[in-house]
């Protein structure tokens, strides 16, 4: 975990914006597999894990605004759960390492959320994400399970992204770490995109490299030669020869922190002529974006020029055609781009989207849009030194969208889909990297993972 006072800091710049109540954060508990002591990884709570640092279940904890109190709630191990998990630091003394001086046994949390309630103070908490938590949540409150997300704190659900949104020097080191965990994986599948071998294989030497160096996924791997499926987890296809493997995955440091990177990897190691045509139209796009990035300019403007760079490269494929301001002004575009650029970083590889991801991606000045691919768009909003984005263009051939645009006849003044349809054969190509917005623009975190066609070439070679 970081220093004592990183979580002090913290939770007091947390009590400065909210001002008043009980705030609550219950942790994540174990959850079962297939039966009670059979249970996935555990993965914390990730507010949790940002004001109280503490990466264990069956943990909660409040913050008094207006009695100043900081309470962990837990419950010290018995010679029993010593057996099977080995010993384990009492309560006090974890708390003490996150600057923590109040401890309670996990049932006294009921008594201090009823006393606040009592006296019509308001209890804060954020939206839960898991059933059992919702439960606990209504245990608590009074409210129906069902109702409990509805009545989450907008206060803190603001003051939460705010203060999570601009990440650290600390962090970045986090981020960094990941990616760093996350090089020697893309440098294995380079080498690894042959004809004849399976997705599995490279996602299971992925992995190995992973685990061997401390880390986790921090979501699960897709790597496929159906890149146009974009979350296809499934793995059990062959490679061959003339299809692009498009992998996309990333690590998480010791302390949880993402990383996100995508590599489109022709299989045999060398581009074809149709391959390498539309490899460069996203490269391209990539890097323009990345340029674009610097702080005050809204990251929806940044997609939509990526977007336009996309259309430019199309028409000169003779898969477009006519205006393409206009084009991307109607979102001719989303047939080949429907989603957004990119997303924000952090804790969480969509960090802090279990928040909602209008309070995260979208403010007062910057509205949601209802068109097609546009509205996909999960972070829109100005950038501000701090934030880490992933940047991530993409061109798809997604045969069921192809069929259905060109039997409703959409957009056919900007879609040559006579053209098009020699590609739905093709799947797509995607070009991640993750950026952090600095004072004076923006600097792409970690070691450089080849994605220029020569280098590609050369590292699959």
């Amino acid at each position: 975990m970081f220093e004592k006072k990183t979580y002090v800091r913290r939770r007091n710049l947390l009590k400065k914006r909210l001002g008043s109540g009980l705030v609550l954060f219950l942790g994540n508990g174990e959850s079962p597999m297939n039966y009670r002591a059979n249970v996935y990884p555990f993965r914390q709570d990730s507010t949790f894990l940002y004001f109280f640092g503490l990466d264990s279940p069956e943990l909660a904890a409040a913050i008094d605004i207006d009695e100043n109190r900081e309470i962990l709630f837990g419950d010290d191990v018995g010679i029993e759960d010593i057996i099977w998990v080995g010993p384990q630091p009492k309560l006090k003394d974890r708390a003490a390492q996150v600057g923590i001086k109040e401890t309670l046994a996990f049932e006294k949390l009921d008594g201090v959320v009823k006393a606040a309630l009592e006296k019509r103070r308001p209890v804060h908490f954020l939206p839960p994400y898991r059933a059992d938590i919702s439960e606990r949540i209504g245990e608590l409150t009074g409210a129906p399970a069902r109702e409990v997300r509805s009545k989450a704190s907008e206060g803190l659900i603001r003051a939460v992204v705010e203060q999570r949104s601009l990440k650290s020097g600390e962090e970045i080191g986090e981020i960094e770490e990941a990616l760093e965990i996350t090089y020697p994986m893309y440098m294995a599948a380079l080498e690894m995109s042959r004809a004849g071998r399976f997705e599995r294989e490279v996602t299971g030497a992925m992995e190995g490299i992973m685990r061997s160096l401390g880390g986790a996924f921090a979501f699960p791997p897709i790597v496929t030669i159906n890149g146009h499926i974009f979350h296809n987890t499934y793995s059990g296809n062959a490679l061959k020869k003339g299809r692009m493997l498009v992998a996309d995955c990333g690590a998480e440091s010791s302390l949880h922190y993402a990383c996100d990177i995508t590599r489109s990897i022709p299989v045999g190691g060398k581009f074809n002529r149709r391959q390498r045509d539309i490899y460069e139209i996203v490269l391209e796009a990539q890097l323009t974006a990345i340029a674009a990035m610097k702080p005050g300019i809204r990251f929806r403007d940044i997609h939509l020029e990526a977007a336009r760079t996309i259309a430019g490269g199309l028409k000169d494929l003779g898969l477009m055609k006519g205006d393409l301001d206009a084009a991307v002004e109607k979102g001719a575009h989303a047939l080949f781009f429907p989603h957004g650029l990119g997303h924000q970083l952090g804790l969480d590889v969509h960090d802090m989207e279990n928040l909602g991801e209008t309070h995260v991606g979208y403010d007062a000045n910057v509205k949601r849009s209802e068109q097609f691919g546009l509205a996909y768009l999960r972070m829109a909003r100005e950038l501000r030194p701090g934030h880490v984005m992933t940047v991530e263009p993409g061109v798809y051939f997604i045969p069921a969208l192809v069929d259905e645009w060109r039997k409703n006849r959409k957009h056919t003044d900007f879609i040559n889909y006579d053209k098009v349809e020699t590609f739905l054969d093709f799947g797509g190509i995607r070009i991640e990297d993750d950026v952090l917005v600095i004072d004076k623009g923006r600097r792409v975190l970690g070691r450089p993972i080849p994605k220029t066609v020569k280098d590609v070439e050369n590292a699959a070679s």
